[in-house]
C-alpha cells in the first residue's frame, strides 16, 4: 500500500513538474515575443533618427560602437550581480524597462547627450539575451522541446515589428517611434516579472570570474569566439545600415518594412528546422553551413546593390542568423556545461554582439560613407569568409576530439 501511495506522488510531482515547464515555456515565447517586437520596431531606426538630425552614418556608427564598448567593459558587472545577489529575474525586468523609459530622448538633437542616451540603453540591453537565453535553454530542456522553439517567438515579433514600423512611419513621424517600443517593452517587462526566480544562470556553483578564466584558457572556444566576430561583424549591415543602405539604393520606405519583414520570418522555419539540422550535422557544420550563406548573402548584395536585389535577398536571413545563432548558443551550452552555462553565454555575447557590434558599426559606417553599399557589403563578404574558415579549424577539431574519444 505504502508503495503505491509513493508511486502516486512521484507521478503527482511528475505531473506538476511538467504542467510548470509548459507554463514557463508559454511565458517565454511571450517574452520573446514583446521583445521581438519591440527590437523590430525601433532598432533597425535608430540610425536613420539620427540622420534625420543631421549627422553622418560615420557619425551614428561612432555613437553606437562608443556605446557598445561602454556595455561590454560593463558586462561582467551583470554576471558579478547575478551570481551575488541571485536577481536574475529582476535584472532582466530593469534591462527591458531602462531602454523603454529612455527612448524617447534620441530626439534631443546633441551629439554628446545622443553618445550618452545610446550607451545607457546599450549597457542595459545587453544584458536581455544572456538572461533570457539561460532562461530558455533551461526552459526547453524542462519541456522537452529545442531552445528554437522559443527563439523563433522573437524572430517572429522582429519582423512583425519590422513590418508595423513602416506603416507606423506612412502616418507618423520617425520620431514618435519610441511609444511603440515603449509599450512593447512595458508588456515584455510585465511578462518576465512573472518568470521564476531561479534558474540555471542564477543557481550556478562557478562564479563569473572564475568560469572565465576556465573559458579563456580553452583555444578551441577562442577560435570559435574569433570565427563568431568574423561573421557577426557584419550583421551590423542590415541591423545598423541597411534601412540607410536600402534607401539610398532607391528603396521606399513602406518596402523598407516589407524587407524587415521578410528577413525575420525567414528566421521561423529555419528555428523550427534548427533542432533536425543540429541533430543530423551538429553544432559546428551547422555554423560552416550558415558562415556560407552569410557569405552569399552579402556578396549577392555586393555584386547587385539595387532595392530589388536587397529585398529578395533577404530571404537568406534565416539561414544565415538563424541557424547561425541556434547553433552558436547551444554549442556554448553543451561546451560550457551546466555550472558555467550563465559565463559562457555571457562572454558569447561579449564578443558575438558587442565586440562585433563595435567593430561592425565603425567599419560598415565608415565604408557606407565613404564607398556606398556595394563597398560595405564586399567587406562583409570577405569578413564572413574568413570567420567561415576559423569555423572549418573548429569543426576539424571538434572531429579528431570526438574520434580520439571513441577509440578510448
Amino acid at each position: 500500500m505504502r508503495d503505491r501511495h509513493m508511486m502516486a506522488d512521484t507521478k503527482n510531482r511528475t505531473a506538476d513538474s511538467s504542467s510548470e515547464a509548459r507554463r514557463v515555456l508559454i511565458k517565454l515565447q511571450g517574452l520573446y515575443l514583446f521583445m521581438g517586437l519591440a527590437g523590430g520596431i525601433f532598432n533597425p531606426y535608430i540610425n536613420p533618427i539620427l540622420v534625420a538630425q543631421g549627422f553622418s552614418s560615420k557619425d551614428t556608427g561612432f555613437i553606437m560602437a562608443f556605446g557598445t564598448l561602454i556595455s561590454i567593459i560593463l558586462q561582467p558587472v551583470w554576471g558579478i550581480l547575478v551570481d551575488k545577489f541571485r536577481k536574475t529575474r529582476l535584472v532582466l525586468v530593469i534591462s527591458l524597462m531602462v531602454p523603454a523609459l529612455l527612448a524617447y530622448f534620441y530626439n534631443i538633437q546633441v551629439y554628446i547627450i545622443l553618445i550618452l542616451i545610446y550607451t545607457l540603453c546599450t549597457i542595459f540591453q545587453v544584458t536581455q539575451i544572456p538572461v533570457a537565453d539561460s532562461y530558455a535553454v533551461t526552459a526547453a530542456r524542462a519541456a522537452n522541446t529545442s531552445y528554437g522553439m522559443i527563439r523563433l517567438f522573437g524572430s517572429l515579433g522582429t519582423g512583425l515589428g519590422g513590418f508595423a514600423a513602416g506603416m507606423y512611419l506612412s502616418q507618423f513621424s520617425i520620431h514618435m517611434l519610441w511609444l511603440p517600443f515603449l509599450f512593447f517593452n512595458m508588456l515584455s517587462a510585465i511578462l518576465a516579472g512573472t518568470l521564476p526566480k531561479q534558474t540555471s544562470i542564477s543557481s550556478s556553483s562557478v562564479t563569473f570570474s572564475v568560469g572565465l578564466a576556465r573559458l579563456l584558457r580553452n583555444r578551441t572556444f577562442l577560435l570559435f569566439l574569433t570565427g563568431c566576430f568574423l561573421v557577426n561583424q557584419t550583421l551590423t549591415a542590415f541591423n545598423s545600415f541597411f534601412v540607410i543602405s536600402f534607401q539610398m539604393a532607391g528603396g521606399s520606405v513602406a518596402l523598407t518594412g516589407t524587407a524587415l519583414l521578410l528577413a525575420s520570418i525567414t528566421n521561423v522555419p529555419s528555428m523550427l528546422a534548427a533542432a533536425y539540422v543540429l541533430r543530423k550535422w551538429g553544432h559546428e557544420r551547422t555554423m560552416l553551413l550558415a558562415a556560407g550563406a552569410y557569405m552569399l548573402r552579402w556578396g549577392i548584395q555586393w555584386l547587385w546593390p539595387t532595392p530589388e536585389v536587397m529585398l529578395g535577398v533577404q530571404v537568406l536571413h534565416g539561414l544565415s542568423f538563424g541557424f547561425f545563432y541556434i547553433a552558436a548558443v547551444e554549442y556554448v551550452a553543451s561546451v560550457t556545461g551546466r555550472e558555467m552555462q550563465a559565463t559562457g553565454q555571457s562572454l558569447f555575447n561579449m564578443v558575438f554582439a558587442g565586440l562585433g557590434g563595435i567593430v561592425g558599426n565603425m567599419l560598415n559606417g565608415y565604408l557606407l560613407d565613404t564607398g556606398g553599399p556595394s563597398v560595405m557589403y564586399l567587406s562583409c563578404t570577405i569578413s564572413a569568409a574568413l570567420g567561415a574558415v576559423i569555423l572549418y579549424i573548429v569543426s576539424r577539431q571538434a572531429r579528431e576530439q570526438r574520434r580520439a574519444y571513441s577509440l578510448e
